[in-house]
This record gives C-alpha cells, structure tokens and sequence, in this order.
C-alpha cells in the first residue's frame, strides 16, 4: 500500500505537535515514529522531506528559539533555562546558544533592548525593532553588528584551485548526494571533534594565499595545542589573536538564502566600521561565512582593529 503526500503531511505535522507539546522533555526517535505512524526511519526521512531538516535539528532550533524568549524577560536563570529546555548543562547551553545567535545567552539576557548588544543599521524605525518576531522582507532591511574575540588559534583548511565563492568550490570538488549541499571537504571539517566553532567559509587574504590556490576555501578554528594528524590535502596553519565584526542578518525562508546573502553583502558593502572607532585588518584572518540557516539569518565575519584615525 502507497502513502500519499497528504499522508505523510499529515504525519509530519502529528511529529511537529508532539515536539511543540513535549518541547520540556526528553524526546525519542522512537516516540516520534510512534506518533507519526511509521518506522523510526521512515519518520524521519519523511520528517526532512517535509521540513528541510531532521527532527532533531528541528528539535534543537525550537528549543534554541525558546529558551531565547525565555531569557528575554530577564525572570530566569541561565542554568533553570538550559536544563529545562533539556540542555544537559549550562556550558553545553551556551555553547549552542552562542553558535545560533552570536552572543552569549548571560549577554542577551541581561539586555532588554537589543540595541544595547547591536548595532541596527539603516533602521528606518528604532521602536518597532522586534528581533525575535522579525520576518524576511522581500530585501533585508537590518543587519545586527556585534565584535567577539578570537584567541590565537589554528586554521585546518582545505584550498581551492581557482574557486572564488562556494559554488566554484563545490564545482572543483563536489557535493555529498543529499539535501545538504555540503562540500565534500565540509563533510571532514564537520568531524573534527577539537573545532572551537562550527566549520566555515572563507575569502583568504593575500598573505595566506599561496600562488596558485583560490580566493575560496572551508575551514575550522582549532586549539594551538592541536596536533593531531592532518587529512589528506588539508593544510595547518596559524592565526593571531584578533577581534571579529560579525554580521548578522535577519531570519529568512530556507528557499530565499541566496536573497538573503545577497542583500547582507549589499549591507556590509556599505557598513562604515570607522563610524565606530574601527577599521578592517584583512590580513589577521580570512573572511569569514557560516553556513546559512534561514531561522539564524546569513552571518560573516570579518577582522577588525581599532581605527588609527
């Protein structure tokens, strides 16, 4: 017997219900299949096809989303919020929580207004900012700017030939066959247990570009102390202490990511860091994406140094 795609609709939603009702507990593949009326496998392959990501992923952003909220009405404590949105710790909490959104979870909350932590750029209406209901326009029409401090650290990255972007990169050494996109390189880069962040795009400077390499690369930031072997046809190399300008834009439709960047470039490329008392160091540190997720927003980073000026 086939299952229609109303069938298997109705399923996925039966799924989202049940997360959104047990957002607080612990929540089973097992369950979930049960719930959907198909096997643990079966649910879950649906559950993508539906959703464009897997429960779990789909489990993690809700409670990431939440706990947000939560936090934002300054009535809770870091670690009540982390074990009840059932996050084993409060150092795993911040840790996810500071990969989603780019500011520690003490941080956010301790700032009612999110003008205290970013910079709104190009607002047209200060008072109507509300970050967490925010929609994707047909353009983006904020960009939220934050400085975080990168350490000295290493870089494992995986050159190009002649890519400038990701898709040259994924055009010289392909894709996984899945819904992913991913490179073939992001797919060893997300298996380095020792990455202090998530795996990245970048733009390399001239001074970490050999002759003969791409102005495109994928890496992860590692610890000094990391010596592990190197994968076959990646390189190591050094990273001096900096600070970062990240680049946030607002959430967006999975479907319109290439909107979405498109319309944060056009942003950055007119954001003045002097304004604020700093300028760009390309030379201390690639440009840098993270992968674009549209309920985050498209997020780059680039090095800056105090202005001289």
């Amino acid at each position: 017997m086939g299952f229609t795609d109303q069938d298997t609709s109705a399923a996925t939603e039966r799924m989202k219900a049940y997360i959104d009702n047990h957002i607080h507990d612990a929540i089973t593949a097992k369950a979930l299949a049960r719930v959907a009326g198909y096997s643990q496998y079966y649910a879950a392959r649906l559950f993508k096809r539906h959703m464009g990501q897997t429960p779990f992923e789909y489990i993690r952003e809700q409670r990431l989303l939440n706990a947000a909220l939560t936090l934002r009405t300054g009535k809770s404590k870091i670690i009540d919020v982390a074990l009840d949105f059932v996050f084993d710790s409060q150092e795993g909490f911040t840790r996810a929580f500071t990969n989603a959104f780019g500011i520690p979870p003490k941080r956010f909350a301790a700032v009612p207004n999110p003008k205290g932590w970013i910079i709104p750029y190009r607002v047209r209406n200060r008072q109507k900012i509300d970050w967490e209901e925010s929609k994707m326009p047909e353009q983006t029409a904020i960009i939220f700017t934050q400085i975080v401090e990168r350490p000295a650290r290493k870089l494992l990255l995986k050159r190009s030939t002649s890519a400038e972007d990701y898709f040259g990169y994924c055009e010289e050494f392909g894709c996984v066959d899945d819904e992913s996109g991913s490179s073939i390189p992001w797919e060893t880069l997300s298996t380095i247990q020792e990455a202090l962040y998530e795996p990245v795009g970048l733009w390399l400077p001239d001074n970490m570009r050999p002759s003969g390499t791409g102005l495109y690369a994928q890496g992860v930031e590692l610890p000094t102390t990391y010596n592990k072997a190197i994968p076959d046809g990646f390189n190591l190399i050094d990273l001096s202490p900096c600070k970062l300008l990240v680049f946030q834009g607002e959430p967006y439709d999975d479907n319109e990511f290439e909107q979405a960047i498109t319309a944060l470039w056009d942003r950055i490329a007119k954001f003045n860091p002097i304004v604020y008392g700093y300028e760009y160091a390309d030379e201390l540190a690639p440009r840098m994406q993270l992968i674009p997720l549209g309920w985050r927003g498209y997020i780059e980073m680039r090095p800056i140094r105090k202005s001289t000026f």
